[in-house]
C-alpha cells in the first residue's frame, strides 16, 4: 500500500480465505483491506495517538438514514455524553478531494450537526468548524485535538 501523509504504526494485515485484511481496533474485527481503508485506519491512529482521541468515543461504520436511505459515515466521534462531534469521511489516496465530497459529508451533517467535519485521502487532509449561526464553516489549519473539539 501506498505511505500516507499520516504516522506510521504496526498496523496488522494479513490474508483470510484469499483476501488480505486488516484489523479494525475500533470494531475489533478483521476487515477487507482496500485503499480507503488503509487511509481510515491510518486516520483513526492518528486521532487517537496524536490528537488524544479516546477510542471509546471513536466509531466507525456508523449508520444513519437521509431522506429515508441508508448511508454510513466512515467514522464519527462522540463527546462523553454520547453527542456527535466530528465526521470524517475518507477517500483512497488516489481520489482527489473535490467539491463532490464536502457535499457528500455536509450531507450527512444534516442529520448529526457535529461541529467539526475532516475529510482525508490519507496525503491531504481537511478540517472544518461549523457555524450554524451564520449556516457557514470555517477551515482550519491543523485537525484539533480531542480537547479542543469539545
Amino acid at each position: 500500500m501506498i505511505t500516507l501523509n499520516l504516522p506510521q504504526y504496526p498496523i496488522k494485515v494479513t490474508k483470510r480465505d484469499g483476501r488480505t485484511v486488516v484489523f479494525d481496533e475500533l470494531r475489533r474485527k478483521y476487515v477487507a483491506l482496500t485503499p480507503e481503508e488503509w487511509v481510515r485506519q491510518h486516520f483513526v491512529h492518528y486521532l487517537v495517538a496524536h490528537k488524544h482521541y479516546p477510542p471509546g468515543l471513536v466509531a466507525n461504520e456508523i449508520s444513519l438514514t437521509l431522506n429515508g436511505t441508508a448511508k454510513r459515515c466512515d467514522t464519527v466521534v462522540y463527546d462523553r455524553q454520547a453527542r456527535p462531534r466530528v465526521i470524517v469521511e475518507y477517500k483512497a489516496p488516489h481520489i482527489e478531494i473535490t467539491q463532490k465530497v464536502f457535499t457528500q459529508i455536509s450531507r450527512y451533517n444534516m442529520v448529526l450537526r457535529v461541529d467539526y467535519l475532516i475529510v482525508s485521502n490519507g496525503l491531504q487532509h481537511y478540517c472544518c468548524r461549523m457555524d450554524y449561526e451564520t449556516n457557514s464553516c470555517k477551515f482550519l489549519p491543523d485537525i484539533p485535538g480531542y480537547g479542543e473539539i469539545l
